[in-house]
């Protein structure tokens, strides 16, 4: 990790100042150089361990993909998706301390009636230690905003429940603000050169304010929005007649909804194993602190990356351009409707089916049923299980 090479820069440069005050000889001052470099390399690399402790906690509806995406993380292939709170986790390594962690992961049911159980997984203790991930299913677009909005509630509840110290939330919520002012693109030149800084003061930092927008809930913890089933888009395309304009509509709100907890969002396949990587180097980043430097991704439809700190209102307004049939003010559930479900009538055929596309005026049709298969593995979890 970056850290461990400042930590240990530092302590060579101490020993190789104090050895040539002590020394006139030049090979016993390059002899001792070099066994204070090893022994103080050997020494920072003894301290600096991975933290412990680290939480993803997993939240959205049921079969919207929350515990395969876990354990694809994890790399295993054979699961069982349980009820309640599923404990998992997946592994961090630093190969530069050459260290292994334990990254602990929580699923929880989509099922309201276990929300209470969030309390076995983050704690008023262990809460700068975690990171909230909302899982949306894009072969249902439909439930996407209400999904986010009820989780989004169930989280803001929970966190306000704990009574956690005011001046510990202020903390972490400042801390996360900053995080979010101070995001520099990676590779652009901004990030060489510190453009946010005061010309008077080389010492305080002057951050860009906020838009009216985001931040309006500040949870004190990091939140990542996935998108999962991205490869759902062409089915939505090709038997809902959606359009651009409707996959730029949906992805305008998830991205609003993302500004107002200043979180990051990600469209993902499992499928197709698209962004699951990326999402892992960005989880162990807001976790752990390891260097990050993917620029945001917009242009591809279907694998939207956008890391917090990047986005704002003026960059959201430009998917709005391409609007023809639909406003941006437009309610997301008046433009993004269920599909009616296809009956099939045996003894009385018709040619005529409804289409199921955006904007439909058959409301009273019923829930339709996510059609992905449920896997299933050998090792059952417990969902009292602690992490470690």
């Amino acid at each position: 990790m970056a850290t461990t090479g400042r930590n240990t820069l530092l302590s060579v440069s101490t020993n190789v100042n104090n050895s040539t005050s002590e020394s006139q000889n030049p090979e016993e001052d390059d002899g001792q150089n070099l066994w204070s470099s090893i022994l103080s390399e050997v020494s920072t690399r003894s301290r600096s361990k991975l933290p412990s402790g680290k939480n993803v906690v997993v939240m959205g509806e049921v079969g919207s993909g929350k515990t395969t995406l876990v354990a694809k993380l994890q790399g295993v292939e054979e699961y069982m998706k349980g009820r309640g709170l599923e404990y998992l986790y997946f592994s961090v390594h630093d190969d530069d301390i050459d260290d292994h962690a334990r990254c602990n992961a929580w699923v929880l049911d989509g099922d309201l009636y276990h929300k209470g159980l969030q309390k076995f997984a983050v704690s008023t203790e262990n809460l700068e230690d975690s990171l909230v991930l909302f899982v949306v299913d894009l072969s249902r677009p439909w439930l996407a905003l209400d999904s986010l909005q009820k989780w989004g509630s169930v989280v803001r509840d929970f966190v306000d429940k704990l009574r956690v110290p005011p001046e510990t939330m202020r903390e972490l919520e400042h801390r996360l603000v900053k995080q979010f002012q101070e995001y520099v693109e990676p590779g652009s030149d901004l990030e060489a050169v510190p453009q946010r800084r005061n010309p008077e003061s080389e010492e305080e930092s002057v951050l860009l304010p906020l838009g009216d927008n985001t931040f309006t809930h500040n949870l004190g913890l990091p939140i990542v929005v996935v998108c999962t089933k991205c490869d759902a888009i062409s089915t939505l395309e090709k038997e809902h007649d959606y359009k651009d304009e409707h996959l730029d509509f949906i992805q305008s709100h998830i991205r609003r909804f993302c500004l107002q907890y200043g979180a990051a969002l990600l469209y993902t396949s499992m499928k197709e194993n698209k962004n699951l990587d990326l999402l892992y180097k960005y989880l162990v980043h807001r976790l752990y602190g390891f260097p990050f430097n993917i620029p945001a991704q917009v242009v591809e439809k279907d694998s939207v990356f956008i890391p917090s700190g990047w986005d704002n209102e003026k960059k959201i307004a430009i998917l709005h351009e391409n609007f023809q049939t639909v406003k941006a003010e437009d309610n997301f559930e008046d433009v993004i409707v269920k599909p009616p479900i296809r009956k099939v009538r045996v003894h009385d055929p018709t040619n005529r089916a409804p289409t199921g596309s955006p904007r439909t005026t058959n409301r009273s049709a019923a829930n339709v049923a996510n059609v992905m298969p449920m896997q299933s593995g050998t090792k059952k979890i417990d969902p009292n299980m602690k992490g470690v």
